[in-house]
């Protein structure tokens, strides 16, 4: 049991005074707003850059373009917010994937994390920048698959790799049968992640910091999972009840309003399954209805157009922005654990403050082992 105070986390060399990563959050809910006041309290504030063009006013008419110039405003606007640690989101399999990386990293965000997808190219995209790069993950294999492509074919390794655990909200990088099996449960997983870049640093001489997603809710989550050789945490379902979260009043209420058995694990249009909270558009989904609609721009790869009952991007900026009855919300596991909605650094504060109250807690198995 580690009963030291919470440290910063190092990113390739870049520090976050707070090991919490909020999680990037798609379709317009963690945009600049949320990202510089998460980074202005210490932690790695996140823009989600999928879907961000669809806020623009022809982002139906211009989808790639809209996309391009929203992320590239949102991440000017952090910037000019904050002078913490900022970091983008963005999806493998979003079919402008590269134009979203290489726009990023022409306004030198600090960090690009990259998931719902191996990100193997994305050290060429992103040749000769200073940004980090921490892919998301879900299993130690995808780890050391990734770290190997990296060192043999660009000499170098990530900066760090988010965990992210069945208990996550959103598209979940897990079969339907692997979220309830405890075999693939995070406190399962980040281990042996751990575990697996250990041949990895020892090559290089260069640590690989293990982030924890999924299910963290409390300070003593933190701590639970920096003792199982977790460097630091991503959550992203807390910060949706924010002062600063960048969705609709709306929105955030939903998190507030929810309770034990209102999550469903739906089956996604994209092929993934996902969790969200429970709502008469999804009942008319499973009920067979199909939700009339334009594809604006085959955005994910893997979404099947022709047969999807719904578009997914529609439904979730719907929910952005109040509309329930157009759309859902994506959230995590423990939605129904959150009661009010609060300025993001009280939320960080209390974060610390239950890491530290953990500690002081198990003091006594410190100082007798």
């Amino acid at each position: 049991m580690d009963c030291s105070p919470l440290k910063g986390l190092s990113l390739g060399g870049l520090v976050a005074r707070v090991p919490i990563i909020q999680g990037g959050m798609g379709v317009g809910i963690s945009l600049s707003g949320l990202a510089a006041a998460t980074a202005n309290a210490g932690g790695v504030g996140v823009i989600a850059a999928a879907g961000i063009g669809l806020l623009e006013p022809d982002g139906f008419k211009d989808f790639l373009g809209a996309n391009i110039r929203a992320l590239r405003r949102e991440i000017r606007r952090a910037k000019e917010l904050s002078s913490g640690v900022l970091g983008v989101n963005i999806m493998v399999a979003l079919n402008d994937f590269a134009s979203l990386v290489k726009t990023a990293v022409e306004e030198k965000i600090d960090v690009i994390f990259a998931g719902a997808g191996l990100p193997l190219r994305l050290p060429e995209l992103t040749a000769g920048s200073a940004t980090k790069l921490v892919p998301i993950v879900s299993s130690a294999r995808a780890a050391a698959l990734i770290a190997r492509r990296w060192l043999d074919k660009y000499k170098r390794i990530p900066d760090g790799f988010v965990v992210e655990g069945p208990k996550a909200g959103g598209h979940l990088g897990y079969k339907a049968e692997q979220i309830e099996d405890p075999h693939f449960s995070l406190e399962e997983i980040v281990p042996q992640v751990v575990e697996a870049m250990k041949p990895f640093e020892a090559e290089t001489g260069v640590r690989i910091p293990v982030i924890a997603g999924g299910g963290v809710f409390t300070g003593a989550d933190i701590r639970r999972f920096i003792d199982l050789g977790a460097s630091g945490v991503q959550m992203a379902t807390r910060f949706v009840a924010t002062d600063e979260c960048d969705a609709s009043t709306a929105f955030k209420e939903a998190f507030v309003d929810a309770k034990e058995g209102d999550l469903e694990i739906i089956s996604s249009p994209v092929g993934m399954p996902g969790r969200a909270l429970k709502n008469k558009f999804l009942d008319d989904v499973r009920k067979g209805k199909r939700k009339p609609y334009t594809c604006p721009y085959h955005c994910i790869i893997t979404c099947d157009v022709e047969k999807a009952p719904y578009c997914i991007s529609l439904a979730l900026l719907n929910a952005q922005r109040g509309n329930m009855d157009k759309g859902f919300v994506f959230a995590g596991l423990n939605a129904p654990r959150v009661k009010k909605i609060v300025p993001v650094k009280e939320l960080i504060d209390e974060l610390v403050a239950g890491y530290d109250a953990a500690g002081q807690d198990s003091n006594q198995t410190c100082i007798s082992s």
